[in-house]
């Protein structure tokens, strides 16, 4: 898959077939769309193109609104995309005036003039332009004028795929990892930075990462304890202009992952923390894509750190049971 961060950097290339959207999750509802699209493609000999959007709309259109939560950052995004087998990916550095253009202009400028497109695979509600006054009728209307044509995504289909959206959301906020994890069709992931915390795990004989998550509007899960898989890097680079490559982890870990204020301890501030099992590298600065498979309990407050203990040491024997 290659990568472009403008569309400046791509040159329009032969029977392009292309699809349009945020595709966050890039859960089994987009892998659905993806596949027509692939299957598009393959019908006219041409080459898949996937054009999305950083920063998400929503961020820019209604900065003041703070409820956006994101199933996937960029990268992560990138990573599941690549697995699916997109030709190109194009990320339009979205802004306000970008979002200005006429349905027209942007039919005429960005679909035809910048991508070449000979088929657009959308879904019956889509909208774009400004103040997103584009519809479907836009694009059919427009069709035979620039010479490309038009593959509707039924509203049943939409429909499912909205439901999908939906219900990750909602499964990770109730702390289904399960259900989330089917609609994703892959683990839900948390990806940022070791950095240094009060080291009171070490005090009770279970030391822990500290994990900065990289998203801001990143959806963290239900408050808890979960069996997760861990992935370690020295780093994970920023999306660049040019042919996609998975960075291979220096290490990968198993453990157990927890999620919440620490109410036995201070019970203030958030924290997400990774015990890894059979482990004892440093990895201060490492960045971490954790991978949450199963969840335990939810988060409690002890009437001792003995008793806390006590509890730890039986979720560590549940989760090494759960995942070997």
């Amino acid at each position: 898959m290659k990568i472009y961060r403008s569309l400046d950097d791509f040159s329009p290339v032969e029977n392009a077939v292309v699809t349009i959207g945020t595709f966050d999750g890039v859960h089994i509802g987009h892998q659905k769309i993806l596949a027509h699209l692939k299957e598009a493609a393959h019908k006219i000999n041409g080459e898949t193109i996937l054009l999305t959007f950083f920063p998400h709309p929503r961020l820019i259109i209604n900065p003041d609104d703070d409820s956006l939560r994101l199933i996937n950052d960029i990268e992560e995004k990138v990573s599941q995309l690549s697995k699916v087998g997109i030709d190109h990916l194009i990320i339009i550095p979205f802004s306000r005036d970008f979002s200005n253009q006429t349905p027209e202009e942007y039919i005429s400028n960005v679909l035809v003039g910048k991508l070449g497109t000979k088929k657009i695979v959308i879904g019956y509600d889509h909208h774009f332009g400004k103040d997103r006054k584009g519809t479907m009728g836009d694009l059919e209307q427009f069709a035979s004028i620039f010479d490309y044509s038009v593959d509707e995504i039924p509203e049943q289909d939409i429909n499912d795929i909205a439901v999908s959206s939906t219900r990750v959301r909602e499964a990770l906020i109730k702390g289904d990892i399960r259900t989330a994890n089917l609609y994703l069709g892959y683990p839900f992931e948390l990806t940022g930075t070791v950095i240094r915390g009060d080291q009171i795990g070490r005090t009770i004989g279970f030391p822990t990462a500290n994990l900065q998550v990289h998203e801001p509007h990143k959806l963290i899960p239900a408050y808890g304890i979960y069996a997760v898989e861990v992935y370690i890097y020295n780093h994970i680079q920023n999306i660049t202009t040019g042919e996609y490559k998975e960075e291979s982890p220096v290490s990968i870990a198993k453990g157990m992952g927890y999620i919440g204020t620490r109410p036995t301890v201070d019970g203030m501030n958030r924290a997400i923390e990774i015990s890894l099992f059979d482990f004892d590298q440093d990895i201060y600065g490492k960045t971490l894509r954790v991978k949450f498979l199963h969840f335990i309990r939810h988060d409690e407050r002890f009437d001792s750190l003995e008793e806390m203990k006590a509890q730890i040491k039986a979720d560590e024997v549940e989760i090494r049971s759960l995942i070997g």
